[in-house]
């Protein structure tokens, strides 16, 4: 059986425009001080601020101890605050703050920049096809709508502070 070329395997390709992507969006979120795991906490508050810690950690597939400590990282860079919740005194509410929602705005504006980049050669119609087609492909895998599975690995990584992006395929992940 001949080998098939790299580019004729779409997981090839998938593989390696999602490395490319997430490369050239830690990039581009490092100078507003985010990294995409703080992207996509952000972003799922801003669409319903108040949910609990443990809501949050159930909506995005993270161990509650891995999303106590990405909720300690936002909350001391003053991004988000614990507040006691309206319907459970044992738990805490996570609200966005004001400077969160600023920060999100220029996030946005990278994540439409880079979407606008990648998918140039592809007009609208094709474009809806693409994601038609990779939300088929996402739900086939079990993967949950909108959730970076970078998240759920959060807690295993270490956390880098320079502007150069971890490795998203978790090669530069230490040993346990």
């Amino acid at each position: 059986m001949p080998n098939q070329l790299l580019d004729d395997r779409g997981v090839f390709l998938l593989s390696q425009i999602g490395y490319h992507v997430s490369r050239r969006f830690t990039m581009r979120l490092a100078p507003l001080g985010l990294d995409p795991a703080h992207f996509g906490i952000l972003s799922h508050l801003a669409a319903a601020d108040g949910r609990s810690q443990q809501e949050l950690a159930d909506l995005l597939s993270v161990h509650r101890n891995a999303m106590v400590g990405l909720v300690d990282e936002l909350e001391e860079r003053g991004l988000v605050q614990r507040r006691p919740h309206p319907a459970d005194r044992r738990a805490h509410a996570i609200h966005l703050s004001d400077r969160a929602r600023t920060l999100l705005e220029a996030a946005e504006v990278e994540a439409n920049s880079i979407e606008d980049e990648i998918l140039a050669p592809l007009g609208e119609a094709d474009r809806t096809q693409l994601k038609r087609l990779l939300r088929r492909v996402s739900t086939h895998a079990g993967l949950p709508p909108g959730v970076h599975p970078g998240l759920q690995r959060r807690q295993r990584t270490a956390r880098t502070t320079s502007a150069e992006p971890a490795d998203p395929t978790g090669s530069d992940r230490p040993t346990q």
